[in-house]
């Protein structure tokens, strides 16, 4: 199968008018799907990255801006002994009480909009691709962006992929698959789909690079 009949771009028209102006992409895809990989292929292709993991994950850090915060309402034994958020305690805390995860969220969303800001305007005239988990969830990041692409794959080949590379048990991967979007709500709200299953990087790559070239010659020039 060539790369062009492996994308799902049944919905690629709603945002042409748009793209023109805003010059963005936001980017998505459950755990284990390889939205990673395809960040740093748009990449290749002169997009710049936006990654809110990355930058989650830096707010988190020993000094990082939501630390305070984050002792100030879940208590200093979310802090581990550096000084960063214990991870792993986090993480259960907010599995077993929603109410924790969206106090979480309440703190580390308008952080890390603050940093997508501030990264996204040093862009100049590249394309701007905002690397965004929640995205299903995030009606802000939908208008935001001018086209959704999603990285799909089955959820078994999530599981093996997650459990290759961080050693977790397949009980803790379906949980945490458990919290995100499901594959239907991420394709519900997508421009374009590349289903990441059953293939190389090198055909990866290809899915890539024909959906840059079809999304540019659609908007008339490079993106």
């Amino acid at each position: 199968m060539n790369a062009a009949a492996r994308i799902d771009c049944s919905d690629s028209s709603a945002r042409i008018g748009s793209i023109g102006n805003i010059g963005s992409i936001g980017l998505t895809g459950g755990i284990g799907s390889g939205k990673s990989t395809v960040a740093q292929l748009l990449v290749a292709h002169g997009a710049m990255l936006v990654d809110t993991d990355a930058i989650a994950r830096a707010l988190t850090l020993p000094g990082g801006a939501a630390i305070a915060p984050i002792a100030a309402r879940f208590g200093t034994g979310m802090i581990a002994s550096d000084g960063a958020l214990d991870r792993e305690r986090m993480r259960a805390r907010v599995f077993a009480d929603p109410g924790a995860k969206a106090q979480l969220e309440g703190i580390l969303h308008p952080l890390i909009g603050q940093e997508a800001d501030r990264q996204a305007a040093a862009a100049g005239g590249a394309v701007v691709v905002f690397d965004v988990p929640l995205l299903a969830e995030s009606p802000r990041w939908r208008r935001r962006v001018a086209r959704i692409l999603v990285v799909d794959c089955s959820e078994a080949t999530q599981c093996h992929r997650v459990m290759q590379r961080s050693g977790w048990s397949e009980e803790t991967v379906r949980a945490v698959i458990a919290q995100q979007a499901t594959r239907a709500q991420r394709r519900a709200i997508a421009d374009a789909v590349i289903f990441n299953d059953g293939i190389g990087p090198e055909t990866l790559a290809d899915e890539v690079g024909a959906l840059w070239t079809l999304w540019c010659r659609e908007r008339g020039k490079p993106l």
